[in-house]
């Protein structure tokens, strides 16, 4: 048994050992310069001899191993040279069997006997089987791995496989793997060897030799896989039974998973297709400490490369019924590993799953399939905590969304929702988000209410609170993120027939008001402006269009929206709601319908009294009222008027004289419309305009009366180019005396500064004006001639 010792004494040793390797060496090569036999047998032996060390690691041993190594290739080119020692190829290979010790004679033979194979005096067959027989005289395992790995490689190019000289006759490539096949059996039995000796107490030590040591084992593998003539009947009736029953029946957990992995790696693609059920039911024989899921994994894995290499070999997976093996040996590692890590059971499905969309992509009852026996492994564990279990779970989620590039398609898995059901929240989420990028990457279209109702179901992470999350928890710039998102879903619904599009919105306003406060201010304006789609449709169509449960009409779609945005403004959020009250009163006015649009502004004007404090905010509400109002032509007289003069009386009270001004000016084009049945009342344009005037000599007044001077003259100019505006449009109240007499008004208002300057603000805004009026004179024509009435 090799002694146990620390770094120094394995470095002490291993020198020693190459020292008494050199200084034979150099006997043995002054003996062959002389072609003296007698003395390189002695000295080659005595060289040797240095490998019967037990005090090295394989490391260390290996450097010793490499030194002797190079010799034997000279000693092995003397032994070609019959003229150099004067023996029969025969003679020498009986003369050193002679050797006195087991391990110099046995590496002396195997160099011998691979001289005695190419000399051809006899069957390669007959040698190689005497060698590979004789070296089990050896059974210390680090000496008898490194034994049996130097025949291994001295009689590589001398195996008789078809194409080789050595074929033929008595000899088959049948004898060839033969030959490997029992020398890979008893390296194996000498590497599992380690395991049992010494104490309990070097096991790691043992552990790690092993390791070390294992490719050795694995070139017979690796040969075996390189011998021309193993076609696929010989491998399946000889080849792998033999190997799996040396890996079953070794009872190790490393020989068994590394011995697992080589038979994957060495052997072609389709000889694993053929010969599946045979892996498989040995996978399911190997020790439960054997980390078999990294194996499944690597099988399919190549499985699933193979079958994307071409179309061609896609039926020998179906004659093989591959799916069904492959489910069927998962789930009994599944069942019989109690103690996998739900990680270990994941991966297993991820791989299964990979494999299945490669070979069989028209096959969803497959792909639902796996994804319900993750269902079920994930029911058996109270709650899904392990992070890389989680990171596998989002993977198998994923692969139908890339594989198919079509949220459709998953939307018709059913245990599709029940796997992310497993998902904690934040993973939830992660997945949710996936599926959005996956529906807009493939610009898809989900068309009828019952996929919608699915993909809301997956996605509800994102539109509500799980197990009574906080969202105030949640990052802004992330939260924003992640409704911005729900947002460009829900522009992505559609359906041209108007029934089932309503059907749509009212499954997605129905998951969106379970979203909370901070949720609806960015989830409700796509919801409305995808209903006012809708009612542009049907106003386009001529006609509503009834179904048989839900009428989808005009007067419908506003009923739900005035609901959804009657939400809204208690969130609160006053201003967004004022905004989308005022987007349905235009669209219901396209509608003709009056009543509904009046019910809109009613609304909005609600708001702005009630709800909008901020002087900004009315500044800019006020404005999208006028703005709103201007537009639209439904209006009988009396409910314009009682709107117009809600909206003018609003505007004069707005806190800043400079805001009342503009407001109230603003108003003037309620009472000129320059459409072709807009209203057209000039002397009601005319008193706005008026009144905006006062309203802008209070506030030159004030700032006179706080600033000691007059101020800009601004809001003079502003109200200046709207006179010019109606005056060309042709407002008759409007005359060439009122912008003269407006320009004289700013001209002394800018003389009055204090400090003489007329550099003021607004100086290029006049002075732009007054450009734009001497142009219009120039330019003559009837606009020219109404221009020539005004006297700068």
């Amino acid at each position: 048994m090799r002694r146990l010792a620390g770094v120094e004494d394995e470095e002490k040793w291993l020198a020693e050992g190459i020292a008494g390797i050199q200084h034979n060496a150099f006997f043995m090569h002054r003996a062959l310069d002389a072609n003296n036999l007698r003395e390189v047998l002695k000295y080659s032996a005595l060289m040797l001899s240095e490998l019967r060390t037990s005090k090295l690691s394989p490391q260390k041993y290996y450097d010793l191993y490499m030194r002797a190594f190079d010799q034997l290739r000279q000693l092995e080119v003397f032994f070609k040279d019959e003229s150099r020692h004067g023996l029969p190829v025969v003679d020498l290979y009986e003369l050193v069997q002679h050797a006195g010790n087991i391990l110099p004679r046995m590496y002396l033979l195997c160099t011998v006997g691979s001289v005695y194979i190419k000399s051809k005096q006899a069957p390669s067959k007959d040698v190689l089987k005497d060698l590979v027989e004789m070296c089990r005289g050896v059974q210390h395992p680090i000496r008898g791995l490194f034994l049996r790995s130097y025949l291994a490689q001295v009689s590589r190019d001398k195996l008789p496989e078809i194409g080789s000289e050595y074929e033929g006759d008595a000899n088959t490539v049948m004898d060839a793997v033969e030959f490997v096949l029992q020398n890979f059996t008893e390296m194996n039995k000498l590497w599992v060897r380690i395991q049992h000796q010494g104490p309990g107490t070097v096991r790691e030590k043992q552990e790690k030799e092993r390791n070390e040591l294992r490719d050795l084992v694995g070139k017979n593998l690796h040969v075996l896989g390189q011998i021309e003539g193993v076609d696929l009947e010989m491998y399946k009736e000889t080849v792998l039974p033999r190997v799996l029953e040396q890996v079953v029946n070794c009872k190790d957990e490393l020989a068994q998973y590394y011995l697992m992995e080589c038979i994957i790696q060495v052997f072609p693609d389709e000889y694993h297709l053929q010969t599946l059920e045979t892996l498989l039911a040995a996978c399911t024989q190997l020790m439960p400490t054997v980390d078999t899921k990294i194996v499944l994994t690597q099988l399919m894995d190549r499985l699933s490369n193979y079958a994307a290499s071409s179309p061609d070999v896609l039926h020998e997976f179906l004659q093989v019924e591959a799916f069904a093996k492959l489910s069927n040996a998962i789930g009994k590692v599944i069942d019989t590993q109690i103690e996998m890590p739900i990680v270990g059971a994941m991966t297993l499905f991820v791989s299964l799953l990979t494999f299945t969309l490669r070979v069989h992509p028209d096959r969803l009852d497959y792909v639902d399939q796996i994804l319900g026996a993750c269902v079920v492994k994930l029911s058996s564990v109270p709650k899904l905590e392990d992070a890389r279990a989680m990171k596998q779970v989002v993977a198998l989620l994923s692969a139908p969304l890339e594989k198919y590039n079509d949220i459709v398609t998953a939307l018709t898995l059913s245990n599709y929702p029940r796997v992310m059901d497993h998902l904690d929240d934040g993973t939830n989420k992660v997945m949710a988000m996936l599926i959005i990028q996956s529906i807009m990457k493939n610009d898809s279209c989900i068309s009828t209410a019952d996929k919608v109702e699915v993909l809301f179901e997956l996605i509800k992470g994102l539109i509500k609170d799980l197990d009574g999350t906080d969202t105030e928890e949640l990052d802004e710039e992330d939260f924003q993120e992640e409704q911005n998102s729900v947002a460009r879903l829900i522009h992505m619904l559609d359906n041209e027939e108007p029934e089932e599009m309503l059907k749509i919105i009212c499954v997605v306003r129905k998951h969106l008001m379970t979203g909370g406060t901070r949720r609806l201010p960015f989830t409700v304006p796509p919801l409305v402006f995808s209903a006012l789609r809708l009612v542009r449709q049907l106003e386009s169509q001529d006609g509503d269009v009834t179904g048989e449960d839900v009428p989808a009409t005009p007067g419908k779609i506003f009923q739900i929206l005035n609901q959804t945005i009657e939400v809204l403004s208690s969130v609160p959020c006053p201003e967004l709601a004022l905004r989308l009250y005022l987007q349905c009163a235009e669209a219901a006015s396209d509608c003709d319908l009056e009543p509904v649009a009046y019910e809109f502004f009613t609304q909005a004007f609600i708001l702005y009294e009630e709800e909008i404090a901020d002087s900004k905010a009315q500044v800019t509400a006020i404005h999208l009222i006028i703005g709103t109002l201007q537009r639209i032509n439904v209006f009988g007289v009396e409910n314009r008027d009682t709107l117009t003069h809600k909206a003018t009386g609003y505007s004069a009270r707005l806190l800043k004289k400079p805001d009342q001004c503009r407001a109230v000016y603003a108003c003037s084009h309620l009472f000129w419309v320059d459409d072709i049945d807009g209203i057209k009342d000039g002397e009601r344009a005319l008193l706005c305009l008026r009144r905006a005037l006062r309203i802008a000599n209070a506030a030159q007044q004030m700032a006179n009366a706080t600033r000691g001077s007059s101020g800009p003259v601004t809001l003079f100019v502003e109200i200046l180019n709207k006179y010019i505006y109606f005056y060309e449009k042709g407002n008759p109240h409007i005359t060439p005396s009122d912008i003269q007499s407006l320009i004289e008004l700013i001209n002394t208002e800018m003389q009055s500064d204090d400090n003489g300057n007329r550099r003021t603000h607004s100086d290029p805004f006049f002075t732009s004006t007054l450009r734009y009026i001497r142009f219009q004179k120039q330019k003559g024509g009837l606009m020219g001639d109404k221009y020539d009435l005004i006297k700068l």
